[in-house]
């Protein structure tokens, strides 16, 4: 089987990781796999590292360019599958005609209607499989339009890691600061007004009334750092709260952790929530989106009220103040990711739908 994957996105974000977990395991078990990304692109610098057959575009007009390739690619036959990861990749691969000479997949990670436009459901109605990430993503398309026969829904996944050391996790803590016994609560995302971090220095200004000695470990970069940072001066734990920016190693947040918080208003499943959760991590997030379908209230981890900073508060607290609480969830919750979201399940149900 031969799969040509296009993702045109340029950041490492859950979708690249995704991507390039099904070109890892497909060429490691004799399937053919490769990728169109843009030059540059942070997958198309991993891939190529794992010795995945990158084909570049320009990052200028990268959808024109793309779809060049992807004709070029696709004129003999040469690939079973062109997978669209991502919205600029359905684009091109639709301008391209893949569909006309290979079962066109297109991946959806976000809840957003389908644009009405004739052009842009036709995009959606050329695919052979449109792969939704969660049931609450597949609800979305299918009231905006998308053809139902076409959906079929393959959860995102995660490798599931060791557990860290003792050793470890005293290191992980260390890079910032973190000494044994102080709580540290965190988050891993891009720093976007939809992600919620502002609820979580809020809280964590609540939390410090109980917890004097609690931090706030923020991982990731975005346009709203500044906002952030004054809103911490304001609430007078700048000191408190740790912006870790973008971490390439990104397993080190986890080990330090104690409770993670995902605080996003609007998420298509959510690929760090998984990570932490799959390292034991107790962890809070909204009764919204698709969270109800990863975490199984008071089981596998606590959900909240949407926007409720009390109640982002309340659920840390509890957490923290219950070690045996804390300690159940997180192994419920690794057991879980084990089960029904690991990289694994996600790659065999992925081969599933390419031979269909």
């Amino acid at each position: 089987m031969k799969i040509l994957l296009v993702d045109l996105e340029t950041e490492w974000r859950g979708g690249q990781n995704q991507a390039l977990l099904i070109l890892k395991a497909l060429n490691a078990r004799g399937d053919t796999a490769e990728l169109v990304a843009t030059k540059g692109s942070a997958l198309g610098k991993r891939a190529a590292a794992r010795r995945v057959e990158v084909h570049w575009v320009p990052r200028r007009s990268a959808r024109i360019s793309a779809a060049l390739k992807i004709f070029q690619l696709t004129q003999n036959g040469s690939f079973d599958v062109v997978h669209a990861n991502e919205a600029h990749a359905v684009t091109s691969a639709w301008l391209a005609g893949a569909h006309r000479r290979a079962a066109m997949l297109i991946s959806r990670r976000v809840g957003y209607p389908l644009t009405k436009s004739r052009v842009a459901l036709a995009r959606y109605q050329a695919a052979a499989r449109i792969v939704a990430i969660s049931q609450w993503v597949a609800e979305q398309l299918a009231n905006s339009g998308a053809p139902k026969e076409k959906l079929v829904i393959v959860y995102e996944g995660v490798e599931i890691p060791a557990l860290p050391s003792r050793e470890s996790r005293q290191r992980a803590r260390a890079r910032w600061g973190i000494p044994d016994g102080i709580p540290l609560l965190g988050s891993v995302g891009a720093l976007l007004p939809d992600k919620g971090h502002e609820l979580l220095i809020r809280a964590l200004a609540q939390l410090r009334q109980e917890f004097p000695e609690c931090r706030l470990l923020l991982a990731g970069t975005g346009p709203s750092k500044p906002a952030l940072d004054a809103l911490a001066k304001e609430l007078g734990v700048a000191d408190e709260v740790i912006f870790a920016g973008f971490v390439a190693d990104i397993e080190v947040v986890y080990q330090a952790l104690d409770v993670f918080l995902f605080p996003s208003f609007f998420e298509g499943q959510g690929t760090s929530l998984l990570a932490a959760m799959s390292y034991e991590i107790p962890s809070v997030a909204f009764q919204c989106c698709a969270f109800a379908e990863i975490i199984e209230n008071e089981k596998t981890g606590l959900l909240v009220e949407k926007g409720n900073v009390d109640e982002i508060a309340n659920a840390a607290a509890r957490l923290l103040r219950d070690k045996q609480l804390a300690q159940t969830i997180g192994k419920a919750g690794r057991q879980r990711i084990a089960e029904v979201f690991s990289s694994e399940r996600m790659v065999a149900e992925m081969s599933k739908v390419y031979r269909e």
